[in-house]
């Protein structure tokens, strides 16, 4: 059975300054991309690359497509945002949302790019290095 929760109890403003705070944490860290997408998208496709997660025919267009992923996030609705990143919560406990947003769209829709040949590795694998150098930037 379900705990209901009262608006004027203890319990509800502990839950609220929570979700607050992990709001707050999701708008910086995306507000934030604007100042580094450039040196981000390279440092991101180049990884994939060197990993070997990624294999491409031209890295420069690799590059543009995650650069553009990484813009459309900053104008993205919350709807949109969650809706792409549904099918990949389950990767980590509290996962960063540019970094489980990359990772969706590295997996879903980078694949069907021309110049990109294969992706391989598993769905963490992929975050796992998308994240260390989300991380780098968005300290």
């Amino acid at each position: 059975m379900a705990k209901i929760f009262r608006p004027s109890s203890r319990e509800a403003t502990i839950l609220s300054k929570i979700e607050s705070s992990k709001e707050f944490e999701r708008r910086k860290a995306i507000n934030s991309i604007k100042d580094c997408v450039e040196p981000l998208s390279n440092a991101i496709s180049t990884k994939l690359i060197e990993n070997n997660l990624v294999e491409t025919t031209n890295k420069n267009a690799l590059e543009e497509q995650i650069m553009q992923c990484l813009n459309k996030l900053t104008r993205a609705e919350d709807f949109d945002v969650d809706f792409q990143i549904a099918p990949f919560r389950h990767i980590t406990r509290d996962p960063n949302i540019v970094s489980i947003y990359t990772t969706a769209f590295v997996i879903e829709q980078l694949l069907t790019h021309k110049d990109v040949v294969d992706i391989f590795g598993s769905d963490e694998d992929i975050y796992i290095c998308i994240n260390r150098q989300v991380a780098k930037f968005l300290s």
